[in-house]
């Protein structure tokens, strides 16, 4: 005998009229009519054949092979209420794997150290963590969430922002020693720029309600943030350096900040995912906690 969804609920039903001792409670119980009760027991006796339930007006009594069947059909309703609590038990202590992409600088940084941290109070959580500047799809890729520093105009994603980045401009004093100090936006295109292939080539400042816009040029170009900021210390030209990574090199005088008194427009930092995965508790868990991480400042991004 093949078993419908239609005597599943039926069996259920069944069930709960033993539990709840009369069709009216379980009817009750299971938010349906009592007609409608009725009418799985009585559905439920005619595909098997059998008579499961001695009833009258007052009371319920179970037969010989009804209690036999009721033994099975409970079984389903703990199976059933076992995997709901599981689900709950998931919710409340997630595990599974978390894949994530990130950029190596800012990943090394910022984020590693806000990972080590989120591992320390969710121990059953696996994370993956693939650092690179390189921009991937990270549907193809299989990956949770990327940690990028623009939000992406791709609809197909969705993107949160998670931080603000503040960068500064610098130089090394061997290059300055060279080519001089520039002291206005209108001097540094004369010099030359470590290029990061991942940014834009166009540096916008502003100085109270001016703003100024300056085109870089450069013979060294790279897709690592990591490299740029060696290549800037190594005295090869001016970059644009987040100031995590800029202010201990500008303390132990290997650096020089330039222009200090203008702005420089701050990178956004977004946490990135695939449609639909902020559904994922685990994954809803991680973004809100780096959130609350880069928000206290326990990342020295500012």
């Amino acid at each position: 005998m093949e078993l419908s969804f239609e005597q599943l609920k039926s069996m259920v039903v069944f069930a709960q009229v033993i539990e709840q001792g009369s069709l009216s409670a379980a009817a009750k119980h299971v938010g349906l009519s009592r007609a409608v009760v009725s009418y799985h027991i009585k559905k439920l006796e005619s595909q098997l054949g059998i008579k499961l339930l001695n009833r009258s007006t007052r009371s319920i009594a179970l037969t010989e092979a009804g209690s036999e069947y009721y033994q099975r059909c409970k079984v389903i309703v703990e199976q059933a209420l076992a995997a709901n609590q599981q689900i709950e038990n998931l919710k409340n202590n997630p595990t599974g794997l978390i894949k994530i992409t990130c950029p190596m600088n800012v990943g090394l940084h910022a984020i590693v150290p806000a990972l080590n941290a989120f591992a320390k109070l969710y121990p059953k959580i696996q994370l993956d963590v693939n650092l690179s500047d390189e921009v991937v799809n990270i549907i193809k890729e299989g990956f949770d969430i990327a940690i990028r520093g623009a939000e992406l105009a791709d609809s197909g994603l969705q993107a949160t922002k998670l931080s603000t980045l503040n960068t500064c401009l610098c130089a090394a004093p061997e290059y300055l020693q060279k080519h001089g100090r520039p002291t206005t936006p209108a001097q540094l295109t004369a010099h030359q720029w470590i290029l990061y292939k991942l940014a834009p080539t166009t540096l916008e400042l502003k100085k109270g309600s001016r703003s100024y816009s300056v085109k870089l040029k450069g013979n060294i170009s790279t897709n690592n943030a990591a490299a740029r900021t060696a290549f800037v210390e190594g005295g090869h030209g001016l970059g644009r350096i987040p100031s995590y990574d800029a202010l201990p090199k500008i303390k132990s005088g290997r650096l020089v900040q330039l222009l200090s008194d203008y702005q420089f427009n701050d990178i956004e930092v977004y946490a990135v995912f695939p449609p639909g995965a902020a559904e994922s508790k685990k994954l809803r868990l991680l973004i809100d906690y780096l959130k609350n991480y880069f928000k206290k400042g326990q990342q020295g991004l500012s």
